[in-house]
Parts: structure tokens; sequence; C-alpha cells
């Protein structure tokens, strides 16, 4: 006969089954099969047999070098100027069928710089998309990780109160992460809409006409930085509300003791409120990292990726080579080289935030 504590198990795991069925089907198998798919050739559609190509997919993606090059001179040995600056060899000449430099097969120029001296130094890669759309990722997590966590700290200490009304406040402060990231996309590009949008229009009327209509997501300057901001103000009512949860298990006798012994605010800050939060810090610190390297949905509804790549994100390629191409192992390989980041940059938040003893 069972014992209850067998009993309750074999209760509890199925109970658990069909989530943990639905987690191996929709999570842990494709995960395995993006890494075996990124060693070959898959694609969606295609009537060729799929075949194993190693490490190809990887080196297509991460392929990166240097090339310093001279400017080109005269018959007389003098630098050859254009538009005012000096003139190099063209680079297709370079990687294009050159027998002496095999290794450039196939690279197009991510970007430039000079050190000093009349050489120039080139950075070459063979997928420059991919190379931007890890840039812009990072920037975004750079940026959106402290301000957003910043932020809604202080929207937490402000509603954190026991004020008439004050449950107002936190409903409008959490209502944008309820609505859909599609409806907020939408919405905001008609707001950053360069002709008649709101943000023009306001910008407009603050400075009498003096600020002219910017095209805020048709221009590689501006276009990225407005969805930082756009994806801030969406996702920071959801990280107040976990500071407030942190806020409110802090005992309420430490504050007590601290107006007793007249302690500033920022002293009450410093040594209560901010050592009580510390644990929920490293939390929303993972959480806002591994929500910031998931962007996809902002780009693909305002942008799309453009304008001149100045906004392709990591998952956006994954989707895009994957889905839009076709190209399952391309896109397979993205996948993977996403996980092993944020899993890295995870590892390094949890030990540089660990209890030290």
């Amino acid at each position: 006969m069972a014992s209850k504590f067998t009993v309750s198990n074999r209760t509890g795991w199925l109970m658990a089954g069909p989530a943990v069925l639905l987690i191996a089907g929709f999570v842990i198998l494709p995960f395995f099969l993006a890494f075996y798919f990124s060693f070959t050739n898959q694609r969606l559609v295609s009537p060729n047999a799929t075949e194993f190509v190693g490490m190809s997919n990887y080196r297509q993606l991460l392929g990166v070098t240097t090339l310093t090059l001279d400017p080109v001179r005269d018959d007389s040995g003098a630098v050859v100027m254009k538009d005012g600056e000096p003139e190099y060899p063209s680079l297709r000449t370079i990687t294009r069928n050159n027998p002496d430099r095999p290794d450039l097969a196939g690279m197009r120029e991510w970007f430039s710089f000079s050190l000093g001296g009349d050489s120039k130094t080139f950075v070459l890669a063979r997928d420059v998309v991919f190379m931007k759309a890890v840039v812009n990722t990072f920037i975004f997590v750079l940026i959106v990780a402290p301000v957003q966590a910043g932020l809604a700290l202080g929207l937490a200490l402000l509603i954190n109160q026991r004020l008439k009304g004050i449950n107002v406040f936190r409903a409008i402060y959490f209502m944008p992460v309820v609505v859909s990231i599609v409806v907020v996309s939408l919405l905001w590009r008609l707001i950053y809409d360069g002709q008649s949008g709101l943000l023009n229009n306001l910008l407009g009327a603050i400075s009498f006409g003096l600020i002219p209509p910017i095209d805020w997501l048709g221009n590689p300057s501006t276009a990225l930085g407005s969805i930082i901001a756009m994806s801030i103000w969406q996702a920071v009512g959801f990280h107040m509300v976990i500071w407030l949860s942190g806020l409110q298990t802090i005992s309420p006798t430490l504050y007590e003791a601290a107006a007793i012994e007249g302690a500033s605010k920022w002293q009450v800050f410093r040594y209560i409120t901010w050592p009580g939060l510390r644990n929920t810090a490293v939390l929303i610190l993972i959480v806002i990292t591994m929500q910031a390297f998931g962007l996809f949905a902002q780009i693909d509804v305002m942008t799309n990726g453009g304008p001149l790549d100045s906004t392709q994100t990591i998952v956006f390629q994954a989707i895009e080579r994957g889905y839009g191409k076709q190209d399952i192992s391309g896109g397979s390989a993205i996948s993977v080289i996403l996980f092993i980041i944020v899993l890295s940059i995870s590892l390094i938040q949890r030990w540089l935030t660990r209890e030290k003893t």
C-alpha cells in the first residue's frame, strides 16, 4: 500500500504533468533542435537534403578582421585626395578574388578609423547586418537596464506611502504594462510620426515653431533612441511593482529608529532602504537584462529593422532569417549565440551581486 507521501508526490506530478510537457515541447526541445540545426544547412522549405556544415554558420556570423591600407599615391609619391580626404584602394579589389588574402573573401566594411598618419584601418565583417544587430542590442541593454530600473525605483518610492487615492496612481503607472506591446508600438509610431505626430506638434507648440518636425523613426540617428524611450516608458510600471514589493518587506521599525535618531532622507535610503532592496535589485537587474535582449516586437512594428539597419537587433535577425529568409540554420545559430550571451551576462551579474562572506 502506497504511503501518503508517495500518493502526494504522484498527485503533484500528475498536476504538473501538462505544464512540464508544454515546457518540454515548446522550450527544451526547440532549444536542442536549434543547437543541432545551427551546425547544418537546414532550410525551412528546400528540396535538398540537410547536410552537416560544422561551424560554417558561426564563422559566417562572427567573422571579423581588420585591414590597414595606405592611401593611393600618384607617380610623384603624393597622396591622392578626393573630396578633401585621402583616397584609399577599393576594398572590393582586395576582398574579391584575391589569391593572397583568401580569408577576406565575402567580407564587407563594417566601420573604419585612423590612429594618426596616412594609413587607415578598416574593420571587415562577413555579416555586417548581424554585427550591427549585436551592437544595437547591447546599446539598448546598457541604456534601458539602469534607466528603467532607476525610474521604477523612483516611482516605487513615491507611491510607497499611505495616502488617499494612492492606488489610483499605482494603477496608472502600471497600465502600460497590461496593454499589448504591439498596440503600444502602434500608438507610439503615430506619436513619432515625422509630419503630424503628437511629439512634433508638442515640440513645435512649446518652441513656437522654432523646432522643425523630426522624422524620429525614419532617421538613423534617432530611430534607436526613440524605441529605447518608448520601451522604458512601457515596462517601467512592471519593475515598479517589483520594487514596491521589496520596499514593503523592510521592517517599519527600522524607519522609526532612524527618525528617532534624526537621520536624513538620504541616510535612510542609503543605510536602510537600499540594503533592504539588495535581493530585489538583483532580480530586477537580471529580469530587465533578459527582457532587453529579447527586443523584437517594437522593432517589427515600428521600423522593421531600418532605417539603414540602425534598429536591427539579435532576436529580430534570428526571426527574419529563420522565417523571412527561410534560413533555419542561420536563425538557429543566432539563437544559440544569443543564449550564450544572455547566460554569460546573467552568471556575471549573479557573481557580482553575490553575498560576500
